[in-house]
This record gives structure tokens, C-alpha cells and sequence, in this order.
């Protein structure tokens, strides 16, 4: 019998569960953000009861592990820690840019596909990686990191076949990338691209120990202090 693996992204503005058991997949996508950590665990228990299953016959736990918004990481690693724990299953960490990327694959329908997923990190930064999907399986050209608007220029001297992600409504020209590239602004089912990656890597044997759920935070620095932002002011005259 197949495994049953849920499947949760807390990340972005979107709130992404998928459940897959062996009668079908059972998907929910609303608005996350600030409401995500009060929305996730009774969505997760609802697609339990749509599909007629309870916790204990969960298989394997896939997250979305970051870079995106450091409330949501949290949110998204301290539940699947806590139910990995109380279920003694596995966790599948999953790169939350790539998760962009294979709902832009999708929507390309491309059997070759290198793509470049840049996610509004705020104050004119980007969360952006560069990956590429051949022979059935994605690799990671450039794993994912925070840049400035400048710097993907530069990240992207020679860019990718196409470009993904909320950065191209967020700062659109100012990425500074070439204007016929094609592009994937908004995501089609991301909910359905998360559970295809979780069980690529449930098959790939990818699972890691309940304590491995941790997030992964690219900007440790959101706030200057008092004194900073005095000296900021003072360079500035």
C-alpha cells in the first residue's frame, strides 16, 4: 500500500496543505500569513477528515523549511516537530523555492526546464535560487539566499530560461533581467506542486528525524536599534 504523507507551507501570503493516501490526494490552499498559525492545524485535521483518516495513519511529514517570512517558518517547523514527535514518523524538509519552481514547471508543461524563482523578502530584497528539472528530477543550480535588487543582476549574468515568483509584480523592471524572459507571476496549484515534491522525496528515501525540522532563515537581521538608527540618520547629514 502506498505511504500516506502530509504535506504544509507556511512561507508566504498562501497557507498550502495536501494529504496523499492511498484513495487520492485531498489539496487546500487559502490565505496564510499572520492567520497561518491559527489556520494550520484545522485545515490539516479537516483534510484528515475529508479523506477519512486520522494522525496515526500518517506515514511521513513534508514542510516547507524556508527562506520566506520568519513567523510562517515558524510556524510550519514547530508543527511538523510536534507531530513527528507524537506520531514517531519521519519529516521531509522542502526547499520553499522550489516549490515555486515546480508550479512553474507545471504550467511550462516543459520536459527540460532551468528556472530562476526570485520571492519578495521585503525592504528590496529577494529570497531567490536557480534550479533546473531533466531527466524526471529537479537539481539545485543555486541554492536559495538573499539578495539585493542589484545584486541578481549580477546573480544572473547569464539568466535563467525563465523566472518565477512574487518578485515580478513586487519589483517587476527593477530586477534588472531581460524583458523577454518568460515569466511566472502567480502560482497555479501550490498546494499540488508541494505534495509532488514531498513524494519525490519520501521515494528518494529523504526522510530526516523529527529534531531535523528546523527552519531555514537567510536574514537574521530585521530591526536597527535605537542607536543605529541615530547613526543612520547622522551619515545621512
Amino acid at each position: 500500500m502506498s505511504a500516506c504523507l502530509l504535506a504544509f507551507d507556511t512561507s508566504t501570503e498562501t497557507l498550502a496543505v495536501a494529504l496523499r493516501t492511498p484513495g487520492g490526494d485531498h489539496l487546500a490552499q487559502e490565505p496564510g500569513g499572520p492567520l497561518a498559525s491559527a489556520a494550520l492545524l484545522p485545515r490539516i485535521h479537516a483534510l484528515l477528515a475529508e479523506a477519512g483518516l486520522a494522525l496515526a495513519d500518517i506515514d511521513a511529514i513534508a514542510f516547507g523549511r524556508g527562506p520566506g517570512a520568519f513567523t510562517g517558518l515558524r510556524t510550519s517547523c514547530a508543527v511538523a516537530q510536534g507531530l513527528a514527535f507524537g506520531l514517531g514518523c519521519p519529516v521531509l524538509p522542502l526547499d520553499s523555492l522550489l516549490i515555486v519552481a515546480e508550479d512553474a514547471r507545471e504550467q511550462a508543461g516543459a520536459a527540460d526546464f532551468d528556472i530562476g524563482v526570485a520571492m519578495d523578502a521585503r525592504m528590496d530584497e529577494v529570497y531567490a535560487g536557480r534550479y533546473r528539472w531533466a531527466a524526471g528530477r529537479w537539481s539545485t543550480v543555486t541554492p536559495p539566499g538573499l539578495y539585493t535588487l542589484a545584486a541578481i543582476g549580477v546573480l544572473w549574468a547569464e539568466p535563467p530560461a525563465g523566472l518565477a515568483g512574487s518578485a515580478i509584480t513586487a519589483f517587476g523592471d527593477r530586477l534588472g533581467l531581460p524583458a523577454a524572459l518568460p515569466r511566472f507571476a502567480q502560482e497555479k496549484n501550490r498546494a499540488a506542486a508541494l505534495l509532488r515534491l514531498a513524494q519525490a522525496l519520501h521515494d528518494d528515501g529523504q526522510g530526516v528525524d523529527a529534531a531535523d525540522a528546523l527552519p531555514l532563515y537567510l536574514r537574521d537581521k530585521v530591526a536597527l536599534t535605537t542607536a543605529e538608527r541615530m547613526a543612520v540618520r547622522g551619515a545621512a547629514r
